[in-house]
């Protein structure tokens, strides 16, 4: 059985000790079980989380000098809010890794994790067929004006109704033959570019800061573009699927490069996107339709885009399928013991930046 905080300092001593924050594994019990009989796993109450009393655990010791911290829950666990350099320098000495679900990790210094030794891990792969799928669904709805129809339908209007069925049609396309620009083709920008590709024949066009090899290129008829300007203007429907860096992309000047009528996606995070510029592009009739999963203020959602006929939105559930939570319960659980037993990690994100590294060609 694992402990709680309350013996958590006098058991730390017997085997390597992991910081479990959030809920109890459920879904995959013969992996923890295994982590068990290797390490000391420590479950703080959920009172400990709250960012002043988690801050005043960590000075105080009071879980010992844990060497991991596995979060396996996107939903719990993250009481403390963003793990920056105030909670990073308070980590014991010989912390090596930091596990947690989710693909995203706009809300953790993972530098600064690197500058103290710690390698941080994150849920890649593990969303990327659900988020796939609903990018599909957005970028139906924006060439098929599926919102207007939608609202339509919902408002017991015979008068919006007879609108929709008669006007809706008119803008509408199917995305076969249309050109689909990804802004980030890694494992999420890739599989959406499959299913696009496979599914409905659209021509796929992507920038990324790194060119796939011929063969990936391939398999779904891409054509890269180093520019980004060029492959806006080329491009019938722009997707975004590259992690937050704390830079804003989508803004006024970038939207007046899209081609006039075309579509926009963001299936990546919120901060990326000037709200405002785009409900401006869209009032003006420079961009046809958008489909936002994600906002720049969760869970407040722009009053001028959520107003708008041509906009598609859903609440950041774009990764929120059972299949997810299985695999992030997985990939923290197996990053953490990996690491622990002095193997690779599955999913390392900040291993670049730690001190000592070499890539595969030395440097």
């Amino acid at each position: 059985m694992a402990n709680s905080t309350a013996d958590a300092t006098s058991a730390a001593s017997a085997k390597p000790a992991i910081l479990h924050l959030g809920e109890p594994i459920i879904y995959n019990p013969a992996i923890y079980a295994r982590l068990l009989s290797q390490f000391q796993i420590i479950n703080p109450l959920a009172s400990d989380l709250d960012r002043p009393t988690f801050i005043h655990h960590l000075r105080n010791k009071t879980w010992g000098n844990f060497q991991a911290i596995m979060r396996p829950f996107w939903n719990t666990g993250k009481d403390m809010g963003e793990w920056d350099r105030e909670l990073i320098e308070l980590l014991p000495e010989g912390m090596k890794v930091m596990a947690s679900a989710g693909a995203g990790f706009d809300w953790v210094d993972v530098a600064c994790l690197a500058d103290h030794g710690i390698l941080y891990c994150n849920g890649a792969g593990a969303s990327s067929e659900a988020v796939a799928d609903m990018a599909i669904l957005h970028i139906l709805s924006v060439f098929r004006n599926i919102t207007w129809s939608h609202l339509a339908a919902r408002s017991g209007s015979p008068e919006k109704w007879l609108d929709a069925h008669q006007n809706a049609p008119i803008t509408a396309h199917n995305p076969r033959d249309h050109t689909l620009g990804i802004i980030g083709l890694g494992n999420i920008g890739y599989k959406i570019a499959q299913k696009a590709y496979l599914a409905f024949g659209m021509r796929i066009l992507y920038h990324d800061l790194y060119q796939k090899s011929p063969r990936l290129e391939a398999d779904i008829n891409a054509t890269f573009y180093e520019d980004l300007d060029s492959m806006l203007h080329a491009s019938d429907c722009v997707l975004i699927a590259t992690p937050f860096a704390g830079k804003t992309l989508i803004t006024a000047p970038t939207l007046a490069k899209f081609k006039p009528g075309s579509r926009f996606v963001n299936i990546a995070r919120g901060g990326l996107v000037d709200e405002d510029a785009l409900a401006d592009a869209l009032e003006s009739g420079h961009l046809h339709a958008a489909g936002l999963d994600v906002h720049a203020r969760e869970p407040l959602v722009s009053e001028r885009l959520r107003d708008l006929w041509n906009v598609t939105l859903t609440s950041h559930t774009a990764g929120g399928a059972m299949e997810t939570y299985v695999e992030f319960e997985r990939l923290a659980m197996e990053n953490v013991e990996r690491v622990l037993n002095g193997e690779e990690a599955l999913t390392g994100v900040n291993r670049h930046l730690m001190r000592g590294y070499t890539n595969g060609n030395g440097h």
